[in-house]
């Protein structure tokens, strides 16, 4: 079997080698990896870097232009040939060590998509607005779909190759993160959480999610849970 590890990256020379480093030694045991990452028109030097970076298992796409971590996201959606699909941030703040808890529901037959969950792991406190923000994502989810996740948008989502191929996702920007959970629970799949450790970065560290991007993701909340 083949894990793809799909990479949005934006603007990430500081840490785009750490984070690749990290993909690339982390233990799958006999689970064979394709990293896909996509470039979202990087402008400080990254796409320099990771010109050198491709090799047997990563492959680089390069946006023609900016259009956001969705698009990021769907296109190394389209592109991977694995069995089992994750998404990797690019900024240090999700730990590739992870993988292993991720994949255990899966291997022993438990889940078909398996959630990383900041707020049940260890973690370095994340701003106080985001942590709310995140918590209240988390409660109208639940309470449109009827579920119990503590942690809608995190970026660890590892599915299987036949949920992904039934999404059908639009979103450009950070509302992707809304979208695939809504599209997954509308077919009630049960998503299983399992702890992961989180390093929140500072904005003047270079986080890019702000406050704003909660008004489109609960629109896009609400949006698909009641579209046909």
């Amino acid at each position: 079997m083949k894990l793809s590890i799909v990479m949005p990256v934006y603007n990430e020379r500081n840490t785009i080698k750490e984070i690749l480093r990290r993909v690339r030694q982390v233990d799958l045991g006999d689970l064979e990896r394709e990293i896909v990452i996509v470039d979202d028109y990087s402008q400080d030097g990254t796409r320099d870097i990771l010109a050198m970076e491709e090799d047997s298992v990563t492959r680089v796409i390069y946006h023609p232009e900016n259009r956001g971590k969705g698009a990021a996201v769907r296109s190394g959606y389209k592109a991977v040939t694995g069995d089992l699909i994750i998404v990797q941030d690019a900024d240090l703040e999700y730990d590739p060590e992870d993988y292993p808890r991720l994949l255990d529901p899966i291997f022993k037959g438990k889940a078909q998509v398996v959630y990383g969950s900041r707020f049940t792991g260890p973690r370095k406190n994340m701003l106080f607005w985001h942590y709310v923000g995140n918590r209240f994502l988390a409660l109208i989810t639940n309470v449109l779909f009827n579920t119990t996740l503590s942690d809608m948008e995190t970026c660890y989502k590892m599915m299987t190759r036949e949920v992904l191929d039934t999404l059908d996702l639009k979103s450009d920007h950070f509302d992707i993160e809304p979208e695939i959970t809504a599209k997954i629970l509308k077919q009630r799949i049960r998503i299983f959480e399992v702890p992961i450790s989180y390093a929140g970065r500072e904005m003047e560290e270079g986080k890019k999610i702000t406050w704003r991007d909660g008004i489109p993701a609960l629109w896009t909340l609400i949006k698909y849970r009641f579209k046909n």
